[in-house]
C-alpha cells in the first residue's frame, strides 16, 4: 500500500460516482485489546457488499484523511485513512494505520462483490 495522495484519491472518487457499488467499511480499536489492557475500550464496525450509490465523494484533510460519499438517503463519511492501495484499477481499497502500522479503518469501493 502507498502513502494517500489526494489529488489520485479524489479522481477515483469522481470517477466511481453516480453507478452501483459494493462497499466494505470496517473500524476497530483492537476488539481483543482489552483482553491485553482493561483500561483499552474494546470497538468494531463492519460492513460488507452492501450496494450503495452516490452522488458526491470527497476526500479531506492533511492526513490522516476523511473521505465522504454523499448518498440520496445519506451519508457513509470514513476518517484516519492513510494509504491506499494502486494495483486494484476498478476498486478503491484505502485504509488507516495506527502508528504501530496496525489497520485501524478500512473504506473500499467496488463495482464487483468483495
Amino acid at each position: 500500500m502507498k502513502l494517500i495522495n489526494e489529488i489520485e484519491i479524489q479522481t477515483k472518487l469522481d470517477m466511481l460516482k453516480d453507478q452501483d457499488l459494493y462497499v466494505h467499511l470496517e473500524m476497530t480499536t483492537g476488539a481483543y485489546a482489552a483482553h491485553f489492557d482493561s483500561s483499552k475500550h474494546p470497538a468494531a464496525t463492519f460492513i460488507t457488499n452492501a450496494i450503495i450509490r452516490y452522488s458526491h465523494g470527497s476526500i479531506s484533510g492533511s492526513g490522516p484523511y476523511r473521505v465522504g460519499l454523499k448518498m440520496e438517503q445519506g451519508w457513509i463519511y470514513s476518517e484516519g485513512l492513510t494509504h491506499y492501495e494502486e494495483s486494484e484499477p476498478e476498486r478503491l481499497i484505502l485504509a488507516g494505520h495506527d502508528s504501530q502500522g496496525k489497520l485501524v479503518v478500512s473504506l473500499q469501493l467496488s463495482p464487483s462483490p468483495f
